[in-house]
């Protein structure tokens, strides 16, 4: 499994504190409010506001918060935010990349490469490490959803490119234009996805020890600490001892 599921596996099963869901429910607030200034405030005619609410529901948003995003957005007094992308590496020269929304570049810029410096990585040019990742579309599923041929089946009909099932549930694959149009199909099928989204896939992944695997969870904690952060990802993989341990 890639570090970056094995990361998000970890904090699921941690559980999310009030204070962290918070923080969650404020960055896809965000997410929310800049796809509606960048688009229309309907969601069937602004596919990154469709993925954006899916996201949102994904998590448990409450509906409310949802719609006064979007009420927001359509006021004139919205922040504006911009989309910035950070690329680096990591303890074992991990691949990292780091997407951020932000109203102040040189404080976002300024709080990731501490982060970077402070737990054994160092932060890279853009484009210094997306040739390692493929940014494709990701469409989850929980596993109860299909069998895996039912899936798999449904999957290639729609025009996905890639689908892996396991016990933990469904991914689906598409490139980066085909995916609202999978998705909608795949939502006829089986209900709404619990996630669809455009994400950095890694190409290849790079097995790290058990002290490396303590050291990258805790690079990806701190980054997604901060508010400007919305996605972080990573091409490692790690041993099911630390996976355990993290999560005990």
């Amino acid at each position: 499994m890639a570090g970056h599921s094995q990361f998000k596996n970890i904090m699921h099963r941690k559980g999310r504190q009030d204070a962290a869901r918070a923080k969650l429910f404020a960055k896809l607030a965000r997410e929310i409010t800049v796809s509606v200034r960048n688009g229309l405030p309907d969601p069937e005619m602004n596919a990154r506001l469709r993925l954006a609410i899916q996201a949102a529901r994904a998590e448990n948003m409450p509906k409310d918060n949802i719609e006064r995003a979007i009420k927001k957005a359509a006021g004139a007094d919205t922040e504006a935010y911009e989309a910035i992308r950070y690329e680096g590496y990591g303890p074992g020269g991990v691949a990292i990349i780091v997407e951020a929304l932000s109203n102040n570049r040189n404080r976002t810029g300024g709080a990731v490469r501490a982060v970077f410096s402070k737990q054994g990585g160092n932060l890279g040019a853009t484009g210094a490490v997306a040739h390692m990742f493929a940014h494709v579309g990701e469409i989850a599923y929980p596993a109860a959803a299909a069998s895996g041929d039912a899936m798999l089946e449904a999957a290639i009909e729609a025009g996905a490119e890639d689908v892996v099932s396991s016990e933990s549930g469904h991914e689906i694959y598409t490139t980066v234009d085909s995916l609202r149009d999978v998705a909608k199909a795949l939502e006829g099928k089986f209900g709404e996805p619990r996630k669809a989204a455009l994400v950095w896939k890694p190409k290849n992944t790079v097995a790290i020890d058990d002290e490396k695997g303590e050291q990258m969870i805790g690079l990806l904690e701190t980054l997604n600490e901060n508010d400007d952060v919305q996605n972080v990802y990573a091409n490692f993989e790690m041993s099911d001892a630390v996976v355990a341990k993290m999560t005990a």
